[in-house]
């Protein structure tokens, strides 16, 4: 994930520069499809390390969530 990441931000900076420098078109196809591979291929993955394993019940305001939280002085 860490190289994917590294990977994208590299295209989007090799994209940026070839934009400045050479050819404006071919540096905005780089760079969109640096921005579409985050979004479609980085995100997902991440999401998905991200909330692997772990219970959704927690993190949802259920009645007793919210009970839990009044008792410890969250709220």
């Amino acid at each position: 994930m860490k190289i994917l990441g590294i990977a994208i931000l590299i295209a989007i900076g090799i994209g940026f520069y070839i934009r400045t420098f050479d050819d404006k078109a071919l540096g905005d196809v780089i760079i969109g499809i640096a921005v579409l591979a985050s979004a479609f291929i980085l995100m997902p993955i991440f999401l998905y390390v991200r909330w692997n394993g772990k219970k959704l019940k927690d993190y949802t305001l259920t009645k007793e969530n919210l009970d839990r939280m009044r008792d410890k002085g969250l709220d």
